[in-house]
C-alpha cells in the first residue's frame, strides 16, 4: 500500500479543488477502512445525492454507522441498497423519523434482503399507523397480527386480517369486526368469509383447436400457433394469418421441421421478442439447445443464446453465428461466451449497457495488454484488465485522454507516480480512489482537506 509519510504533499499545494477531489475519490475507493468511512460520512453534510453510499457494499460496521447518522439523507440511501448488512439495517425500524420507519417497513424485505426475527413485531408496535399497517407484509406471528386486528386505525385492522387469523380470533373480536364502523374493515372481513368460488363466473368451456385457430382475437390465435396441443397441420393454417405476431409465433413452434419453418413468411421484429415456451422451459437441456442453435430461425438462435449455461459445441456454434444479436445475447447471458467475442462486443457494440460486458467472467484474460495502442478507446481501456500486465502498461496509458483516469485508479500504478497524481488537477480524484492507498495516507488526505478526525477510531 502507498503511504505518504512525512510531508510529501505540502499544505500549500492543496487547493480547494484538490481537497474536494480527494474527498470525492475516497468515497469511491474500494479499500476504505471503517475509520476513514466514518470521517467521510461525518463530512458529507451537503444537500447532494448520496450515490457513493448507494454504490458501495456496506459491511455491518458501515451499515450501522449510516443507520446512526444524524442526516436523514444518509439513512434514506440505505432503503434501496441491495448490498448491506440486514441486521444493522434493521436499526431503521426504530429510527426517530416516521418517514424512515415507514420506508423501511415497506422495503425491508426487498432486493432479496432477509428481515431479521423480531423486526416485524417492532414495526407492528410503531406509533405511526402507516408503519403498523406495513408490518403485515413481513410474516407477523398470529398473536401480533391479532393485536393489530383490534388496532385503533381502520387501515391497520383491515390489513391485519387473513383467513388464517380469522380462524384464531375470539368470537367477541369477530363480532366487533363484523360490525366495524369502517367499510374497508367490513369489506376485508367479507372477503375472508365469502366463498371465492361463488363470486367467480362459470368458466367458459375451452375452445376447440379449430375455434382457437379461427378466433377473431389475435392473442388467441397466437397462443394456438405455439400450443403443441393444437395439431401441426391445423396450426399451419395460420401461416397466412394477417397478423405478423401470429405468423411469427407459428414459425417458432417446436414440432416444425426446418423446411416447414423456412416456408413461413414471418417477420423478425426489432428489439426483444417473446421466448417460445419450449425453449424457456427446456432450453437447459442439451438436445433442445443444440436443435435451437442449429435452426435457420434467427429468433430461436437468439432465444437459446439467453441460457446462462450451454454445451461447448453450442457456444462455439452461436459464437460464429452470422447474426450480430445472437452473438451479443450470448455475451450478455452465457457464462461460457468466448473471451475474444466478449471483447469484440465490448469494443464495438453501442448499446447503453456495453460497459457491463467488462464484468463477464471471460473478459479479463492475459493478453489484453496488446490493445494498449489500439485506436479504439474501449480496447485501450480493456488493456488495463490484463491480469498479467505490470506498472509499465499503467504508465503507458496514464495520460490517455479516454482511459487515463482508469490508469490512475489502477493499484499497479507506481507509488511515486500515485503520490504525484494526488496534486494534479484532473487526476487527483482518480488517485484518491486508488485502492493502493494505505489507511494512513487516506487519513492524511482528509487532514489536508480539513476533514475533522472527531469520532474516528484509529486504523
Amino acid at each position: 500500500m502507498t503511504d505518504l509519510g512525512g510531508d510529501l504533499i505540502p499544505r500549500d499545494r492543496v487547493t480547494d479543488k484538490i481537497a474536494e477531489a480527494w474527498i470525492g475519490g475516497l468515497k469511491w475507493n474500494s479499500a476504505l477502512t471503517m475509520p476513514v468511512f466514518e470521517r467521510l460520512l461525518a463530512a458529507d453534510d451537503q444537500d447532494d445525492l448520496n450515490y457513493w453510499l448507494s454504490w458501495r457494499p456496506l459491511d455491518r460496521e458501515m451499515t450501522a454507522a449510516v443507520v446512526a447518522s444524524p442526516l436523514i439523507k444518509h439513512r434514506l440511501a440505505l432503503i434501496e441498497h441491495g448490498r448491506l448488512d440486514v441486521d444493522a439495517f434493521a436499526g431503521l425500524a426504530r429510527d426517530p423519523s416516521p418517514r424512515i420507519r415507514f420506508q423501511y417497513a415497506v422495503m425491508a424485505g426487498e432486493y432479496g434482503r432477509r428481515v431479521p426475527d423480531g423486526v416485524p413485531e417492532i414495526l407492528a408496535g410503531d406509533s405511526e399507523a402507516r408503519v403498523r399497517a406495513m408490518s403485515t407484509l413481513w410474516g407477523l406471528p398470529l398473536h401480533v397480527r391479532a393485536r393489530l386486528a383490534e388496532d385503533e386505525d381502520a387501515g391497520v385492522r383491515g390489513r391485519a386480517l387473513t383467513p388464517e387469523l380469522w380462524a384464531h380470533l375470539s368470537a367477541a373480536v369477530r363480532e366487533s369486526l363484523l360490525a366495524d364502523p369502517e367499510p374497508r374493515v367490513r369489506e376485508a372481513v367479507a372477503a375472508i368469509l365469502s366463498d371465492g368460488a361463488e363470486k367467480l363466473p362459470e368458466p367458459e368451456p375451452p375452445l376447440a383447436p379449430e375455434e382457437r385457430v379461427g378466433s377473431a382475437d389475435r392473442f388467441v390465435r397466437r397462443d394456438a400457433a405455439l400450443d403443441p396441443d393444437v395439431p401441426t397441420a391445423l396450426a399451419l393454417r395460420l401461416a397466412e394469418d394477417p397478423d405478423d405476431v401470429v405468423v411469427l409465433a407459428l414459425s417458432m413452434r417446436e414440432d416444425l421441421t426446418e423446411e416447414q419453418r423456412a416456408a413461413i413468411a414471418y417477420v423478425v421484429p426489432h428489439g426483444y421478442h417473446m421466448l417460445p415456451p419450449w425453449i424457456e422451459e427446456r432450453g437447459h437441456e442439451p438436445a433442445v439447445a443444440r436443435r435451437a442453435a442449429a435452426s435457420g430461425h434467427v429468433l430461436l438462435r437468439r432465444s437459446i443464446a439467453m441460457q446462462r449455461d450451454l454445451p461447448a459445441d453450442v457456444v462455439d456454434l452461436l459464437a460464429r453465428d452470422e447474426d450480430f444479436f445472437v452473438k451479443l445475447t450470448l455475451c450478455q447471458c452465457c457464462d461460457q461466451a468466448p473471451h475474444e467475442l466478449v471483447v469484440e462486443m465490448y469494443a464495438y457494440w453501442h448499446g447503453l449497457t456495453w460497459s457491463s460486458l467488462r464484468h463477464h467472467p471471460n473478459f479479463a484474460k492475459p493478453g489484453l495488454a496488446r490493445y494498449a495502442d489500439h485506436p479504439n478507446e474501449r480496447l485501450r481501456g480493456a488493456a488495463l484488465a490484463d491480469p498479467d500486465a505490470g506498472p509499465e502498461l499503467v504508465m503507458k496509458l496514464i495520460d490517455d485522454p479516454h482511459v487515463g483516469g482508469s490508469a490512475v485508479k489502477d493499484p499497479r500504478l507506481p507509488t511515486e507516480e500515485l503520490v504525484r497524481r494526488l496534486t494534479v488537477p484532473g487526476s487527483a480524484w482518480y488517485a484518491a480512489a486508488n485502492p493502493a492507498l494505505s489507511p494512513e495516507t487516506m487519513h492524511r488526505l482528509l487532514d489536508l482537506a480539513g476533514v475533522a478526525r472527531t469520532g474516528a477510531k484509529a486504523d
